[in-house]
C-alpha cells in the first residue's frame, strides 16, 4: 500500500487562509501520525489555480498515473483538490474502481464508500457554487471600479501611475520618455539609440524592447486618429 499526499496553492493565496504549503504539510504529517500511515511521497502543485482539473495540473496528473489497487491518497481540504463538482465526482469513481482510498482531513477521513461519499458530493457541489459566486462578485466590483473611472489591475502602462484614490495618472518622467521616443523614432533613430539615449540622459532604465512596445503603440494611436 502507498500513502500519497497531494498539496496545492494558488498564487493568489499562497499564504493566505492558512492554506500555505508548509501548514497543509503539517495537517497531513499529523493526520498521518494519528491513522498509523506513513506517507511515500509529496505531491505539490505550486501556483495553479482550483480550476484547473486535477489531471491537467502537473503534480496531479503525476498523481493520478502513480496510483495502484490499495493506494491512500490523502489532502488537507477538498478544496486543495477539487473546486468543480464534476471533477470532483469523476476523480472518486476512478478512485473507488481501483481501489484506492481518497482520505480528506476536514470532511473526516475517507470519502470513498458510505456516508463520506454522500458529504463529499454535496460539499464538492457547493465549493463549485461558491466558486461561481465569487466570479460573480469579482464581475460586480469590476464593474463599480469602471463606473467610478478607477483601474481594474493589471500592468500599469508605461507613463502612467495610481493614485491614491485607484485612478491612473500620468507619470511624468516617463511621459517624458514617450515624447523623446516619438521624436526620436520619427527623426529614424534605432531601438536600442533610443534605449540608450534615456538611460544616459533621464536615467530611465528600458531596454530596446520595450522601446519598441512603446512605439508601436504610439503608431496605433496615430493610425486610429487619422
Amino acid at each position: 500500500m502507498g500513502v500519497f499526499a497531494y498539496l496545492r496553492v494558488s498564487t493568489m493565496r499562497q499564504y493566505d487562509e492558512g492554506n500555505s504549503i508548509e501548514v497543509q504539510e503539517q495537517q497531513i504529517a499529523d493526520y498521518a501520525v494519528r491513522h498509523s500511515l506513513v506517507i511515500n511521497r509529496y505531491f505539490r502543485d505550486r501556483g495553479v489555480s482550483g480550476s484547473v482539473p486535477l489531471m491537467n495540473r502537473d503534480k496531479g496528473q503525476e498523481l493520478l498515473s502513480s496510483l495502484q489497487s490499495g493506494d491512500v491518497v490523502i489532502a488537507s481540504k477538498l478544496d486543495r483538490m477539487f473546486r468543480s463538482a464534476r471533477d470532483a465526482l469523476n476523480v472518486l469513481e476512478e478512485f473507488k474502481n481501483k481501489g484506492v482510498a481518497l482520505h480528506f482531513i476536514d470532511l473526516g477521513g475517507d470519502v470513498t464508500n458510505g456516508i463520506g461519499k454522500l458529504v463529499f458530493t454535496i460539499l464538492s457541489a457547493v465549493a463549485e457554487q461558491e466558486r461561481g459566486r465569487i466570479r460573480e462578485r469579482i464581475a460586480e466590483a469590476k464593474q463599480v471600479m469602471r463606473q467610478e473611472g478607477k483601474y481594474q489591475g493589471g500592468k500599469v502602462p508605461f507613463g502612467y501611475k495610481v493614485n491614491s484614490e485607484g485612478h491612473l495618472e500620468e507619470e511624468p518622467i516617463q511621459q517624458r520618455c514617450i515624447e523623446i521616443i516619438k521624436k526620436q523614432d520619427a527623426e529614424g533613430k534605432s531601438l536600442r539609440e533610443i534605449s540608450e539615449f534615456l538611460k544616459a540622459e533621464l536615467k530611465v532604465k528600458i531596454s530596446y524592447q520595450g522601446v519598441r512596445r512603446i512605439v508601436l503603440g504610439l503608431r496605433k494611436t496615430d493610425e486610429k486618429s487619422r
